[in-house]
């Protein structure tokens, strides 16, 4: 992973040049509980930073996931429609959501890197 960013929301993207992989962390997918289902957007659907893109439900709730980037999706996790589960097993790494081009660099400045995620983190427990 290059240059991994967060979001309030707990989502994390990992850019690299102008595309980008996007997935929630393992905070969100500890709260959210055994995933059952994913409803990810269409390839090619635009969104702005912080536009809704995904749902993810499980056992105890549905979570939105938001845009951490405003771009175009490029490619989604086609796994997760058989195995929703694999976010639980890997959230940063084979239970990424989707891949997006990165429309505006400079929103990367909006988010926050691991250290500063993880004090976020911290003060919410």
């Amino acid at each position: 992973m290059a240059d991994i960013k967060y979001s309030r929301e707990h989502e994390w993207v990992d850019v690299n040049g102008d595309s980008a992989i996007v997935g929630i962390t393992e905070y969100a997918q500890e709260q959210l509980g055994d995933i059952v289902f994913v409803e990810l957007p269409a390839v090619g659907a635009s969104f702005d930073q912080g536009e809704q893109a995904a749902v993810i439900e499980s056992v105890k709730a549905a979570g939105e996931i938001y845009a951490p980037v405003s771009g175009e999706v490029t490619e989604i996790n086609e796994a997760l429609d058989g195995s929703p589960e694999t976010i639980n097993e890997d959230a940063t790494g084979e239970g990424w959501l989707l891949k997006m081009s990165v429309r505006d660099a400079n929103e990367l400045d909006e988010l926050m890197d691991k250290e500063a995620y993880d004090e976020y983190v911290t003060s919410l427990e």
